[in-house]
């Protein structure tokens, strides 16, 4: 922003002072499109208003330092910072980073700023779980002739059957390998040559392909979209926080549109927000981030749940029970929480 007040002017002539879109600074925005490009400008100029105020409140915030898990399901830095080791430990997948040392948390140690697990695929779109689930057939059965009539529901009647793949015969495999029992203890290179003839003479029969090294890394590769995920902590709501970088099929970064296909239809547009990550500068980009405003009432939930059903969960667990809430979110993400929480 400059330090001028100037005016946004746009195709009816409206005019309108930057303090009466956001009350911290002046812009100049020539816009000659439609009233839906205006409205994107002012969703971006009141997340970047609600951004500097929480980055403000985050700073004057104080530390957290009594645990407050199981009342509030809130964590320490401490607290965070222990879940993360184990986490570590039981899935080596994640990570610990430093990050950007200019972006360090004091509170944090300057080794284990943030957790970053890279390159989880992604297979599917998040639309795709629920595709033919209401694709419903009521057939009735006229029963054994004794006048009883029963209905039964066939679902997903719309998925279509997919053959599976033509496997050879296994008798003619015996037929074509016997010759290869031997008797005795035959040397090393006598039975690398049998093996190597026999591949030949089922090669022959069309039994087996044959293996070109030149085609290694072809269509044999299931291409897919990759995610690098990371996890912070967010001083201000005093929990974790889940941030997310997606690539492309070609390893391009994924546009927002893109990214939004991954997420819920219950979460995308409503708890997703671009952002710069905390921690990462050079070369980031914009991240997508879940925001946690409401983290740790989910995870006050889950940890009474838990209770009710006679388990506990330590705060170390933490992570495990943060990313099984967080892969309701992102449900096509497969990223590792191999770990089981009793009861979930």
């Amino acid at each position: 922003f400059g330090t001028n007040p100037t005016v946004l002017t746009v195709h009816s002539k409206e005019e309108l002072t930057t303090e009466e879109l956001l009350s911290c600074g002046s812009t100049q925005l020539l816009m000659s499109s439609s009233s839906s490009t205006l409205g994107s400008v002012r969703s971006a100029l009141w997340q970047f208003g609600r951004n500097a105020a929480l980055s403000a409140a985050e700073y004057v915030t104080p530390v957290l330092s009594e645990s407050q898990f199981v009342e509030k399901g809130v964590i320490t830095p401490e607290e965070f910072v222990a879940a993360g080791d184990l986490l570590v430990l039981r899935c080596p997948t994640w990570q610990w980073m430093a990050g950007d040392p200019a972006k360090a948390r004091s509170f944090l140690p300057p080794t284990k700023q943030f957790l970053i697990t890279r390159n989880v695929p992604c297979q599917r779109r998040a639309h795709a779980l629920g595709a033919g689930a209401d694709d419903e057939m009521i057939f009735a059965d006229l029963g054994d002739g004794d006048g009883g009539e029963e209905e039964w529901v066939a679902t997903h009647t719309s998925r279509e059957p997919q053959a599976d793949e033509e496997v050879p015969d296994m008798m003619r495999l015996e037929e074509a390998t016997a010759h290869l029992a031997v008797s005795g203890q035959p040397l090393a290179s006598s039975a690398a040559s049998s093996s190597h003839h026999a591949e030949l003479e089922l090669e022959a029969d069309g039994l087996i392909e044959a293996d070109d090294p030149s085609a290694a890394g072809g269509d044999h590769i299931v291409r897919t979209r990759t995610y690098d995920l990371s996890i912070t902590y967010d001083k201000y709501y005093q929990c974790a926080r889940v941030w997310l970088y997606g690539y492309d099929e070609s390893r391009q970064p994924l546009t927002q549109e893109h990214v939004l296909e991954d997420i819920s239809a219950d979460h995308a547009l409503k708890t997703v927000t671009l952002e710069s990550h905390p921690h990462i500068t050079h070369g980031a980009g914009l991240h997508a981030s879940l925001h946690p405003c409401k983290h740790a009432a989910v995870m006050h939930k889950l940890y009474s749940e838990l209770q009710r059903s006679g388990r506990e969960c330590r705060p170390d667990q933490y992570l495990f029970l943060f990313l099984k809430f967080i892969s309701s979110v992102i449900p096509t993400i497969e990223y590792d929480y191999t770990i089981s929480v009793d009861g979930l």
